[in-house]
This record gives C-alpha cells, sequence and structure tokens, in this order.
C-alpha cells in the first residue's frame, strides 16, 4: 500500500512540473497523462490484492482506498511546501488539503475499488482466503 501511494505522489508531482512547462493545449495532456498512470497503478494494486494475494473484494477496496489516501495526503504535503517556497508573498497554506484530499479521494476510490474487486471475484472466482493484513 505504501508503494502504490508513494507512486500516486510521484505521479501527481511529476506530471504537475511537466504541466507546468507546457503551453495551455499541452496541460490538459499531462494531467490526462497523470490521471491513465494513477488509472494504471490503481488497476495493478487491485489486480495484484485479487489475483495475487488473494484478498477479499472489502480487504482490497480497504488497501486501494488507504493507498490513494496516503497518496493524496503526499500531493497535499507537497502543495505546503510549494507555498512555503513559492514567491507569492500574502498567501496562506493550504493546511485544510491535508485532510481534505485523503478524505474526498478515499471515498470514492474505496467504492470503485470495491466494486471492481468484486467483478473480479465474480468472473474469476472467490478468493484463497482473505489476507486483510498484507498492504501490497
Amino acid at each position: 500500500m505504501l508503494l502504490v501511494a508513494v507512486a500516486y505522489a510521484v505521479i501527481g508531482v511529476g506530471f504537475g512540473i511537466l504541466a507546468r512547462s507546457a503551453d495551455a493545449h499541452h496541460v490538459r495532456l499531462w494531467r490526462l497523462a497523470a490521471w491513465v498512470a494513477s488509472g494504471v497503478v490503481a488497476l495493478a494494486q487491485i489486480g495484484y490484492e485479487h489475483f495475487r494475494l488473494g484478498s477479499s473484494p472489502r480487504s482490497t477496496a480497504l488497501h486501494a482506498a488507504g493507498a490513494v489516501a496516503l497518496g493524496a495526503f503526499g500531493l497535499a504535503l507537497a502543495a505546503n511546501v510549494h507555498s512555503l517556497l513559492a514567491p507569492a508573498q500574502g498567501q496562506r497554506l493550504p493546511l485544510i488539503a491535508l485532510v481534505a484530499w485523503p478524505v474526498v479521494t478515499a471515498v470514492p476510490a474505496f467504492l470503485a475499488a470495491l466494486v471492481l474487486a468484486a467483478v473480479l471475484a465474480r468472473l474469476f472466482g472467490g478468493n484463497r482466503g482473505d489476507s486483510g493484513g498484507h498492504s501490497g
């Protein structure tokens, strides 16, 4: 879960840097590329949880949501650091993002992962036992 969270944060910060140096049309492409990369990471985590670890849909969804929340916290932390280092004066730090971004992203991630993991369990059989203690 921590590795996936770091991947989300690196994708967000890295593609953000690339988007900042692009023109208006290319900014959209970099943002889309970040969404696609994050989607690939999410699918890989859900697949790993289901096929390799044999986790239940609920456990898979909890781990996926946890990774998303930690990744969002990492992005919020990066935004706060950027605000501290930015040359603009009088700006307030986006401290609320440290709580809001993880919550706002984890809830839909949990629901989406739960549905996807349940579909996988239905299509490819049940799990080999709940591996709820793993954090892939």
